[in-house]
Order: C-alpha cells, then structure tokens, then sequence
C-alpha cells in the first residue's frame, strides 16, 4: 500500500528582534522588531530626545545603517545633539531643514563649505523639501544602497506639516510606512501632541505598529505604550514614570499592591455609600461614565483638577480619597465650619441648595443634609437620585410637593417620610426661605 506523504507545514519566519537601547522599555513593549514604525507622541521637556539617542547609539554600536530625516534640525545643530554618535561612518544625515524651515538661508549653508571628506558621516540636502515626492525618493534611494537593517529616525511629522499641509503629511505617512515595512527596516517617527488634528493622530495611530504617548505632570515624566501590535504586553495604556539623567532613561520599579495606595477601590467605596451610580457621579463631575468607570479600576488616574472636581462631587475632601477606612470614625462633634456643600441632581441643583452635615466617611449608616430652597422657587425634580428611605423635616417655611400624582402642603414642623415614591416637583410659594432637614437611609440588603 503506497503512503501518502505529507509536505511539512509552512512556518512563518521569526520575527528579528531589534534594541530600543533601554532594556526596561524592551520589557514594557514585548520588545521592537524588524517592520516596526514606532510613533512617538511628544510634548516639551517629555525627554524624547532621550529615547532617540538610545535608539541611535544602540543602532550604530551594532554597525547598522541609520538615517536620520530632519525637519527640524540644521545638520550643525544634529550634529551637537548626536555628539560622539555622530562620528559613525554608518550615520547619513537627510537634510530637509536647510531648505525648508530655514529658509535656504546662507547661514545654514555655511556648514556644507567644509570639505566633506572629513566628515565620518553622509549628509544629503534636499533641494525642494516640499515636495513630499522627493523626500520620499530620497529615503528611498538611500536604503537602496545599504545593507542590512536599515533604521530610521524621521524627526518630524510637525516640521513636514509646516511644509506640507496636513493632507499631505497624512498620504506620505500612510504610503511609507507600509514600504518601510516591507523593506525590513525600523522607523522611529516623532510628532509634537498638541499641533495635529484628531483625524490625523487617528489614522497614523493605525498604520503605526507601535504607539507610545510622552508625557509631563508636575515635574514627572512618563511613558504610555498605546499600541504595540502582534507583542503581548500587559503594559498598554499603563503609564510609567522614568527620570533622564546622564546615565540616561530609567524606569522607577513598580510599586508592590501593598506600598500602591488603591484610589479607584476608595473612590468606589465612597459612591456606593451614597447610593450613587457611575453616571450619575460622571454627571456631577463633568465626566464620562466610562472615565469614572476605568478611575475606579485604576486604569488611568484623574488629572489634579478632575480628582477636586470627584471630590467635590462626592462632598468630602480631597485628602479623603487617599485615607483608608473612615477618619471621620469615633468623631461625636461636626462644627458647623466644616459643611460641605452637596451636589443635587436635576433642576434643584439651579434651585436649590444643600449642605451635607455629617461627611459621608462617617460611621453612620445615613446620609444627612440641609435644604434651603429659595421663596418663588420651583424645582422639577426630585434633590437626590439615591436609593433607600428618606426622611424629611420642614424646619421653616412651607413647600408644595407633588409625589406619585398627588399634591401636599407641608408645613414647618410636618415631617415627610418616603418609601417608594420619589417626589417629581416641589415649590416654595411663600415669602421666605424654606428650610428642610434631610436624611436617607441606605437600602437594606
């Protein structure tokens, strides 16, 4: 009987891995690989500078080719920022500057006077660098003749809007980095955060095999991996803080979930206790509910503003989101000082207004408030959207409420207590303020 042999499964060549030059970030991204074209979002004193030179010095002490693409720099000013680096003989320097952004200046071409024997590197002038065609040749032509991996460094699609439009950014960027791809090099691609349009940041972002946000808050620095493409990293969209120093780029280690403080997990807790959804405390705050959703999870962390904003919202103070257990524990006397004001839901909060009397971190199962609703006033909704018992107490004054299709008058001393039904309107038509003593009773089970 004959036996039918079957050919050996085709197998996809191995990936070929390439440095960053900082082995904490190769970590962070499940490392770099020959096809990547690595956008890198930058922002003033973000230390951008820092990653390339580490790129760039890992790069040439392996003996590869690398081109470095300006748009931003004279070749004299790249020269001083490569330092010792650019005494490689492997370095060619594309010069989209002297004839771009400045200006075909005579200053900037003083430094082709030199006799360019001496030069260890290779530098190319671009004659029209607004044709974006011609730029592209260039590279092109360049790679062509090389050998080996051939890296890339394009600093930066900023400079080449100021040239080019951002239509024609866009096109160049979606047209290279598919042959650069195909061409088995690497591309390092920098782009200032603030200059460009969503719809531009949106369809680089997808064309791009790595995506790494730097950023800058309050004097510490930090990297966000947005995308790392066909790599398994647990690191996307975490950020981490490094520091630049003269050893260069290094990564704080990771905190121990005994020494992180758990900010979503104290924020949740506060919510819950107040019988407030995540939408209604994004409501309050000014946010999304899925912003309060990935804050509670610890996913991303409120900027200084939005953390007082959750704060305020939730009617305690700021240091109280970052204590644990309840400090207000044990505590028997709240002055009057210390009220803070509530937030209400609907229309009351334009009619009314509400100071909470005992802090919700308190040891006691309740909420409670006091209400001034103004002479005239009439408020369209219900003051809280919370679940349980309610339970209130005219001090001064009269209201009409409406609850469940029924209408009352409620004079001062008259106490209301609800179950079920939540009040859809009430109005303070006498002259005076009508002032209300407030408590809500979580729901049992």
């Amino acid at each position: 009987m004959n036996q039918q042999i079957k050919p050996p499964a085709a197998t996809l060549p191995e990936k070929r891995k390439v440095s960053s030059g900082i082995k904490a970030l190769d970590r962070l991204l499940g490392n770099l690989f020959i096809g990547d074209n690595v956008l890198w979002y930058e922002e003033a004193g973000s230390f951008s500078s820092a990653f390339c030179l580490s790129f760039i010095g890992e790069t040439l002490r392996a003996k590869k080719p690398l081109i470095y693409v300006t748009f931003d720099r004279s070749p004299k000013n790249l020269v001083s920022f490569l330092g010792p680096l650019a005494e490689s003989q492997n370095l060619t320097i594309l010069d989209c500057f002297s004839n771009g952004k400045g200006d075909r200046s005579d200053v900037f071409d003083k430094f082709y006077q030199k006799d360019g024997a001496l030069w260890p590197y290779q530098v190319v002038k671009i004659n029209e660098p607004a044709d974006a065609q011609q730029v592209g040749e260039a590279m092109y032509g360049l790679h062509g003749h090389m050998s080996g991996q051939v890296h890339f460094i394009i600093d930066s699609l900023t400079g080449m809007q100021a040239l080019w439009g951002e239509d024609r950014v866009l096109d160049f960027y979606i047209r290279t980095c598919p042959r650069l791809y195909e061409l088995d090099t690497i591309a390092y691609w920098l782009i200032e955060k603030g200059a460009h349009s969503a719809k531009l940041k949106a369809n680089i972002n997808k064309v791009a095999q790595v995506v790494i946000d730097l950023s800058v808050r309050r004097d510490t620095s930090s990297l966000k991996i947005i995308k790392a493409e066909k790599r398994h990293s647990k690191h996307i969209n975490e950020p981490h803080t490094f520091t630049c120093e003269e050893s260069g780029i290094t990564f704080e280690s990771p905190k121990s979930p005994d020494e992180r403080f758990d900010l979503g997990t104290r924020i949740k807790a506060i919510r819950s206790k107040q019988g407030l959804s995540q939408k209604q405390l994004a409501d309050l705050t000014g946010v999304t509910p899925s912003t309060i959703s990935q804050v509670e999870k610890n996913l991303i962390y409120p900027s200084l503003p939005a953390l007082f904003r959750i704060a305020e919202s939730l009617s305690v103070d700021p240091g109280a989101l970052f204590t644990t257990g309840n400090p207000a524990t044990g505590t028997i006397l709240f002055p009057a000082a210390h009220k803070k004001t509530m937030p209400l839901t609907g229309n009351a909060r334009n009619f009314a207004e509400a100071q909470r009397l005992v802090p919700p971190d308190s040891e006691l199962p309740l909420e409670m408030s006091l209400l001034k609703i103004p002479p005239g006033r009439q408020l369209s909704s219900h003051f809280f959207s919370r679940k349980g018992k309610e339970v209130g107490y005219l001090l001064s004054g009269q209201l009409e409420m409406r609850s469940n299709g029924r209408t009352y008058t409620i004079a001062a001393g008259d106490t209301i207590v609800l179950t079920e039904d939540t009040p859809d309107r009430w109005h303070n038509k006498g002259e005076n303020a009508a002032e209300l003593l407030w408590l809500v009773l979580p729901p049992i089970g």
